[in-house]
């Protein structure tokens, strides 16, 4: 059976209309659970509950999911009301699209029904064979193996749900929805709890002007994302403050020696003048954000760029650029995870990200975030994090 990500079937082959007693007709646009319901005769059944949280992983992890044999009655054909005992073993297979995202679902159902009521029910008084005792045997290990990963799937699905909170929690930015002409994108990095120490953060700031940071701490997870948590919090106090981003990431500086894995951070923050139409900005030894202009021609910002968090052994200021732009202009700050490769330059990563900034400069700021994690190959994740903001000026 072929299965939308909404759980809709789309198609089903000859045999699978076969084996279930329905037609193409009759199945082809309903819900999977609409055309397949639990057995409302059976207590236990748990076949639906068990199907779905297969086919959510597969959603999620975007990797096939094979299940354990399981009991999952069907109802037979022109008998309404009625059910009929199956049993099945069942693979469950993404199918990705040009964008990295699911497509469609196969699922591959075996019956084992057969096999099942003559091999797990031997008739009285009569005893197994050593090869059919076995394959029960094998058959009540993969029913414990399925109980314990259901369990292991819930206990991921409440751990990651908690940490999605805290990451959401973490990131807020009040100031954001004020600015429309900005998109900003929030990828962990493929396999991840669905949090890191990757930021972003906008700041309004007195006479119009505002403020923008990137930033990334040093590992992955829940221990990254705390340190960034507080990082980020420190940064937003400061330039709010002191409005000058080398002054900003001065005190940022002093304040990470004094949390642990905070060394190493790297950071970028930008002040913009809309009324100057200039951009005032200090970087960390963060990766240089990218103006934009609408001939496609674009700037690297890499005049102010100084060592990261706490690699200097005494406190020395930090540098401080500025540079003047027009309007319609696009600023890009971003971190290393969208255009980093394992042994690959980070020029050659520049200038893919520049090519693609260049090939995309007509685009309101969500298309071009999404061109961009779609032409760097990163819309599905990466092996890093990544955060990125696309600013319209």
């Amino acid at each position: 059976m072929v299965l939308s990500p909404d759980l809709v079937l789309v198609d089903v082959n000859e045999a699978a209309c076969r084996v279930t007693g329905r037609s193409r007709e009759d199945l082809l646009g309903r819900y999977l659970f609409d055309a397949f319901p639990d057995n409302p005769a059976d207590p236990d059944a748990d076949g639906v509950r068990n199907l779905q949280a297969s086919l959510h992983q597969v959603l999620r992890s975007k990797e096939p999911d094979t299940m354990a044999p399981m009991k999952y009655d069907i109802p037979v054909a022109d008998r309404a009301g009625v059910f009929e005992e199956r049993w099945w073993s069942a693979i469950n297979t993404p199918v990705l699209g040009p964008d990295g995202q699911v497509e469609w679902i196969l699922h591959r159902g075996v019956d084992m029904t057969a096999f099942i009521l003559s091999q797990g029910r031997p008739r009285e008084g009569t005893a197994l064979s050593d090869a059919e005792a076995m394959e029960v045997e094998l058959y009540a290990r993969a029913r414990e193996l399925q109980r314990l990963n259901e369990e292991l799937r819930r206990a991921h699905a409440r751990e990651r749900q908690i940490a999605v909170t805290l990451q959401e929690a973490m990131l807020h930015s009040p100031h954001l929805a004020r600015h429309r002409d900005t998109a900003v994108r929030y990828l962990p990095a493929a396999g991840s709890l669905n949090v890191c120490g990757d930021w972003y953060e906008v700041v309004d700031l007195p006479e119009n002007r505002f403020a923008v940071a990137v930033g990334d701490v040093v590992g992955h997870g829940l221990e990254a994302a705390a340190v960034m948590g507080m990082l980020r919090s420190a940064l937003s106090v400061s330039v709010r403050a002191v409005e000058e981003p080398a002054l900003a990431l001065d005190a940022l500086g002093l304040y990470a020696r004094d949390v642990e894995g905070a060394l190493a951070t790297t950071v970028v923050q930008a002040v913009i003048d809309p009324h100057a139409r200039r951009i005032t900005y200090s970087s960390a030894g963060h990766l240089p954000p990218v103006l934009l202009h609408q001939d496609g021609t674009c700037v690297l910002l890499d005049q102010a760029t100084d060592p990261p968090l706490g690699a200097r052994p005494k406190h020395v200021p930090r540098l401080q650029a500025d540079l003047s732009y027009r309007p319609g202009d696009t600023f890009v700050l971003y971190t290393d995870g969208l255009i980093e490769r394992r042994g690959e330059d980070i020029d050659t990563g520049l200038q893919r990200l520049t090519d693609a900034l260049a090939r995309h400069a007509r685009h309101s700021p969500e298309r071009l975030a999404d061109a961009l994690l779609a032409y760097l190959g990163v819309s599905s994740g990466a092996r890093d994090d990544i955060a990125l903001i696309v600013l319209r000026l």
